[in-house]
């Protein structure tokens, strides 16, 4: 049952994106132009640093641990989920 929802949700979160790419569109009016600007500048210098640092290492052991046993039946249902009806901006360039 979550799997269905999560499948449902993430299908609405896709179709909300999707529409958000269609539903605007963006038309320049208007040309626009950087500003003029003079700069003059000098070399600089960066700090300097010594760093220390640990060691870490990676190992790995086998250990046995009390796991728990689930048995899952999946049954068929039908669900309601959600839909989305997309109308692009007209195209009246």
């Amino acid at each position: 049952m979550k799997t269905s929802a999560t499948i449902a949700g993430i299908a609405a979160v896709a179709l909300i994106a999707a529409a958000g790419f269609y539903m605007v569109e963006f038309e320049q009016t208007e040309e626009g132009a950087l500003p003029d600007v003079n700069i003059s500048a000098e070399g600089g210098n960066l700090p300097e640093y010594d760093a220390e640092v640990g060691d870490v290492d990676l190992t790995s052991e086998e250990v046995t641990v009390e796991t728990p046993d689930v048995d899952v039946t999946m049954e068929e249902s039908t669900v309601t989920v959600p839909g989305i009806d997309v109308t692009p901006p007209s195209d009246d360039s």
